[in-house]
């Protein structure tokens, strides 16, 4: 797949999600939260921060909770990077995240990544493409997966955005929202939230909802490229240090 690269003049925001316990990779993220295991020796949060740096992102927002004081050093390393704390992690799932950004959605002047912070980038080349159309990134995955799917109609179109399908792409762990888009998503966040069963929502999911207001694509990545690694056997694997 070739990447062309971006324009120098484009004004983005990368939103960071940084707040979940990381329960599946017990027993490392009891004493620090998972976007600082380190993988070949650098914080997975790193790892994705300084591949948009290398896009020329502009503004960072790291959005905290579990051991969020640990993260606290990145407002010192990174220019033009603040920390949000998320005060609902621990009983609201991650709409509670998006929810804690919103206002800065509904009010950017910029397009908005948003970004899970416990992924591992290898090749931060992910980044380098000229994005024109609100997108999920996404890896094609033949057969069967129990994991989160996007489904298209023929022109491309997002029309599902869930768990489990057949030969589609699945969810990586990056979205990317032109600044109309942002804005949009910010005022359904915030809708949505008190609403009956909003606790138990992924951000995801109210972007699944409103479908109809949100013209979404995928944007292709290939394996590898970028990881979420969600147990310590999968660290092991990627990381011989854990052996």
């Amino acid at each position: 797949m070739e990447l062309r690269r971006i324009k120098i003049n484009m004004s983005e925001t990368a939103i960071l999600m940084a707040a979940g316990m990381g329960t599946r990779m017990r027993p490392i993220t009891e004493k620090i939260p998972k976007p600082l295991v380190k993988v070949h020796g650098k914080p997975m949060i790193e790892t994705v921060i300084d591949g948009l740096r290398d896009r020329s992102v502009q503004q960072f927002i790291v959005v905290t909770g579990y051991l969020g004081n640990q993260l606290g050093y990145l407002e010192e390393k990174y220019a033009n990077l603040k920390v949000v704390e998320n005060k609902d992690y621990q009983t609201i799932n991650n709409i509670s995240s998006i929810k804690a950004v919103a206002d800065e959605l509904i009010n950017t002047e910029d397009d908005v990544f948003i970004c899970e912070a416990d992924l591992y980038v290898s090749d931060s080349s992910i980044f380098n493409a000229q994005l024109d159309h609100s997108c999920y990134y996404g890896r094609m995955v033949k057969g069967h997966s129990d994991d989160w799917v996007f489904e298209q109609d023929g022109s491309g179109r997002i029309t599902r955005v869930g768990k489990v399908g057949d030969d589609c792409f699945n969810m990586v762990g990056v979205a990317w929202f032109k600044k109309g888009d942002a804005r949009v998503l910010g005022e359904l966040i915030k809708a949505r939230y008190g609403t009956e069963g909003f606790e138990d929502l992924f951000w995801d999911d109210v972007v699944n909802e409103n479908l109809d207001k949100l013209n979404l694509e995928v944007y292709e990545v290939l394996e590898g490229q970028l990881v979420e690694i969600d147990t310590v056997e999968e660290l092991k694997s990627i990381d011989p240090a854990y052996r």
